[in-house]
């Protein structure tokens, strides 16, 4: 009997679950963003001065900040929002880190080592300080924020398709298919990208978590985007002082930001078959 449970537990089912779950979730998410802000109806800059750090009440049922501003329209501007940046920011640090890295991985010798020292000195700083340093200099800047979580993901791109790609190239499938006349696209496709692309959704999903989470401590933190926009960590940082008043307000923020990272997570580390 113990023996056929360790068979259920090792299933592909089993291993699916966490991915479809994560999904689940990341697709409720993203349907709240896209559907709120088409059927609700009210700006998420729209103040209502009768109903201030109110709960859920008629008219604005997950309630309203300490403007008077409704609660649903500015979380579901912030999923919108958060989302974006993570999806942007991984596809900007995906797209150098996979040619750089195939580059380093296929070419070898000096190429290789440049571009591998390039990518040290991005490391050697902590992350959250190279992105606050960039911050600082274009404050208030959502392009730069975007930009320096981007610059910071790419290496951790670059790193595992430089590795993926070195073994596989080293393989003798790979020399096979020189032998026979192949060219480098060729190898890329049929040898390095099926391998790469098996690993692309677990970078993707975390690169994205830590985007989302980047923002949001930075806008906590009064360096990241700018009163009034609508963003978890902003929402979390002007709500703080009523959260003994409002904390239902004060915890919708808070569970956006669980929710969406946790999704991301869940997503990345459920292991296919």
């Amino acid at each position: 009997m113990s023996h056929e449970a360790a068979i259920q537990s090792n299933s592909p089912r089993t291993h699916a679950l966490p991915r479809i779950i994560g999904f689940s979730i990341l697709a409720t998410l993203i349907l709240f963003a896209v559907l709120v802000p088409l059927m609700w109806g009210v700006s998420s800059l729209e103040m209502d001065r009768t109903a201030l750090l109110s709960g859920p009440v008629q008219g604005h049922p997950l309630g309203t900040d300490e403007l008077g501003r409704d609660m649903l329209a500015r979380l579901a501007a912030a999923v919108g929002l958060s989302l974006g940046f993570a999806v942007f920011s991984v596809i900007t640090a995906a797209v150098p880190g996979i040619l750089l890295g195939i580059l380093a991985g296929w070419t070898g010798g000096v190429i290789d080592k440049c571009l591998s020292l390039l990518a040290e000195v991005f490391l050697v700083l902590p992350r959250l300080l190279m992105v606050l340093l960039i911050v600082v200099i274009f404050p208030g800047n959502l392009l730069a924020v975007y930009g320096a979580i981007a610059l910071v993901l790419w290496t951790e791109c670059f790193r595992m398709t430089r590795a993926l790609s070195r073994t596989v190239l080293a393989s003798p499938d790979v020399a096979d298919s020189r032998q026979q006349g192949h060219g480098t696209l060729y190898v890329i496709r049929r040898h390095v990208w099926p391998e790469l692309s098996s690993r692309l959704m677990t970078f993707s999903a975390s690169g994205a978590a830590s985007a989302i989470l980047a923002l949001a401590t930075l806008s906590y933190l009064g360096a990241g985007v700018s009163p009034p926009t609508a963003e978890p960590g902003l929402m979390i940082t002007q709500l703080m002082a009523y959260s003994e008043a409002a904390p239902f307000s004060f915890a919708l923020p808070i569970l956006v930001i669980f929710l969406t990272v946790l999704s991301l997570l869940m997503i990345g580390s459920g292991r296919r078959p």
